[in-house]
């Protein structure tokens, strides 16, 4: 096997399913907490979806057009889809049985029902009943289908029932389905105790309610899952926002269905009429043993039973930001002093970047504030939700005459409707709205704050690898860095320029600025380190690596004896550890408590040099040449200790981690215990005792 060969590369969609597959490890190790458990199949099953939205409807849209390039793996959409269902099936199967066979018993044990309804007590469905009639009869919505009424469009991850009638006077069965509301929990509580029944069973057992005067024959349960990758024509909309909206409604009413789940006593006859009518294929429908949209067990993970759960963390100060007593910490005296790194969740983000941009905004001697949001969450109320303070925050400097500047990325697939709520509630409060870069999607996670002070005009900056979003900071393992370097400061003006205006764009100082560069300086890199031969070393801590240039690169380093060592939380399309291909690339995956969500890289030997970066870019396609990214330079050597010691403790972890040698991924062999996350909380806890203030 040798670079450049297909063989040497792992298919993208086969990793993904692969990382799918580590994360449901952690649902099936007894070692985890019960309602982790269930929450890492809710996760898994989300991801399920959206996997199926947007990689397997583009495979399929290329299979039928046959209109795009194929993989550095060399495999053909049909090939690739072909493997998608083996290894979809797999994975399926081990959820269905998982939760089967284990999760519901042991939930049985801790005194939480998920209970069928025919297994109910008289007593329990006079209860349900009750339900029904007051609180989902009222929304439920029948629709029939006869020559007067054609089959209805199924809505995108809608879960429904396809009932079988037979109506008065006639032997003919007939057929009509019934929307499951989302707007109503996922399982029904019966009274106040901890016993839970499927939404679905319960309109089920209703359905004559529904139908009075036909009998019903049987009913069954399906999910459909419909294209959501659907482009906008940016040259040719006037109106970005108004685009976008166009494009979620397109999405939920008009797309490609991909893939049909349906409850395991379906009939042939009406699967054979669902498959039809919705134009899926056999070998994307998926017979389920389980309830199904099992994203909803967050319903159940949600319960109020700690001990079923993961010991609570509250994340610490960064001792440099801490206040000291009635004194609050002037954000802009101690950056002043040296930059400042903050690590998340084992460090809060709202007493550190939410605190920043807060005093920002008060302060009378700051001019301008510009800052790019890229995912956010959904307010319940436009004024409200998980970005109050940061919102609030943008929104009381515009009021108090600064200028204020967001670029808010409408394009962020699956948070479109949340951000273009916030770039309304913005543009409304007077904060200039910028909707992005045609053509590419804004997905660096920058700050910049311009202060008048004595000398003259100051920049502060903040550079993370995690979005601004409070709620993902505390599931997220990120890393910002605040700094008040002249050079990034600058940088971030011009970088700001190109984004909002026609500037073009620069030759920045110290930020590596994708799409303009940043793929030929890593390369640059990556061949210095190469040309040192064995005394060259590459660290690399990314989401995803799948660019074949880069993963070339990476090979040739190995081939002329640098040591390359990677940690790739997702997709990954190298094969490390093979002869005379990658024989010095080691790939290990840490998944666990926390989403490994930083990106580090680190050329060069530790005390020696050695460069440090992190930054928004994973090493993909998309990240290099079809979004604005950002790599900063991580230069205090008491910064690059810390980093080496994060760098040290995901390289030593025997709890969470796995390894792969030529695409075979396997948990490292537990030896001392090791654990990344309850390390590093520990860690965040001792800075805050006062042994590292860094």
């Amino acid at each position: 096997m040798t670079a450049h060969e297909p063989s040497s590369y792992i298919n993208r969609e086969l990793s993904q399913l692969e990382f799918q597959s580590r994360v449901l490890a952690l649902a099936e190790n007894k070692a985890t907490p019960l309602l982790e458990r269930v929450k890492f199949v809710a996760i898994v099953s989300q991801n399920l979806d959206e996997f199926y939205q947007v990689r397997v409807a583009g495979l399929l849209e290329h299979h039928v057009t046959g209109v795009g390039r194929r993989p550095a793996d060399g495999m053909s959409p049909r090939e690739q889809l072909d493997a998608i269902h083996e290894a979809g099936k797999g994975l399926i199967g081990r959820i269905d049985r998982l939760v089967n066979d284990e999760l519901f018993p042991a939930l049985e044990h801790e005194g939480i029902h998920l209970t069928d309804y025919s297994d109910l007590s008289d007593e329990d469905r006079a209860y349900l009943s009750t339900t029904f009639d007051e609180e989902i009869y009222p929304v439920l919505t029948p629709l029939a289908v006869d020559p007067s009424h054609p089959f209805p469009f199924i809505s995108n991850l809608s879960l429904n029932l396809a009932v079988e009638l037979e109506r008065p006077k006639t032997s003919d069965t007939e057929f009509a389905r019934v929307k499951v509301p989302g707007i109503l929990a996922r399982f029904i509580r019966i009274r106040d105790e901890e016993r839970f029944v499927p939404l679905e069973q319960v309109i089920g057992a209703h359905l004559h309610q529904l139908f009075s005067g036909s009998k019903i024959v049987d009913h069954f349960f399906f999910r459909v899952t419909r294209n959501a990758d659907i482009a906008v024509e940016e040259e040719e909309a006037k109106d970005l926002l108004e685009a976008m909206e166009s494009v979620l409604r397109f999405r939920q009413r008009s797309a490609t269905a991909v893939r049909l789940e349906i409850d395991g006593r379906m009939s042939d006859s009406i699967l054979n009429l669902l498959a039809t009518e919705l134009g899926v294929s056999s070998a994307n429908v998926f017979r389920r043993t389980t309830p199904l949209d099992l994203g909803g067990l967050w319903d159940i993970y949600n319960l109020s039973r700690p001990e079923l759960k993961d010991d609570p963390w509250t994340p610490t100060t960064q001792p440099r930001i801490a206040d000291h007593g009635d004194r609050p910490t002037d954000f802009f005296a101690e950056i002043s002093k040296g930059d400042i790194l903050v690590h998340h969740p084992y460090e809060s983000f709202a007493t550190s970047t939410g605190a920043f941009l807060a005093q920002a905004a008060q302060d009378p001697n700051v001019l301008a504030i510009k800052q790019t949001l890229y995912r956010t969450s959904i307010p319940v109320d436009p004024a409200l939700g998980g970005e109050e303070a940061i919102v609030r925050s943008l929104i009381a400097a515009a009021e108090a005459g600064k200028q204020v500047v967001v670029l808010v990325e409408l394009k962020a697939r699956f948070d479109e409707a949340a951000n273009i709520s916030w770039a309304k509630l913005l543009e409304s409060a007077g904060v200039h709205v910028v909707y992005g870069v045609p053509g590419l999607k804004t997905h660096t996670k920058t700050l910049l704050v311009i202060r008048r002070e004595r000398e003259g005009l100051k920049r502060y900056a903040h550079i993370g690898t995690g979005n601004y979003n409070p709620n993902t900071a505390r599931l997220y393992e990120d890393l910002g860095l605040f700094t008040a370097d002249p050079d990034i400061g600058a940088d971030l003006s011009e970088l700001f320029n190109a984004l909002t205006g026609f500037a073009a764009a620069p030759q920045y100082r110290k930020l590596l600025v994708a799409p303009h560069h940043l793929r030929e300086e890593i390369t640059r890199r990556i061949r210095q380190q190469a040309n040192r031969g064995v005394d060259g070393r590459i660290l690399m801590k990314l989401n995803h690596l799948i660019d074949p240039d880069i993963i070339d690169e990476l090979y040739a380093a190995s081939a002329a004896g640098c040591r390359v060592e990677l940690i790739v939380r997702g997709v990954c399309g190298v094969r490390a550890g093979v002869p005379g291909l990658s024989q010095n690339i080691t790939l290990r995956s840490i998944v666990g408590r926390f989403l490994e969500h930083s990106r580090i890289i680190r050329f060069g030997t530790v005390g020696d040099g050695a460069e440090y970066y992190l930054g928004s870019a994973d090493m993909m396609q998309r990240n290099l040449n079809a979004r604005v990214e950002v790599l900063a330079p991580i230069t205090d050597p008491s910064l690059q200790d810390r980093v080496d010691g994060i760098i040290d403790t995901l390289l030593t972890d025997d709890t969470l981690a796995w390894q792969q040698t030529n695409g075979e991924w396997q948990p490292v062999p537990h030896m001392g215990g090791i654990g990344t996350h309850a390390s590093l909380m520990e860690a965040a806890l001792e800075r805050t005792r006062g042994a590292d203030s860094r």
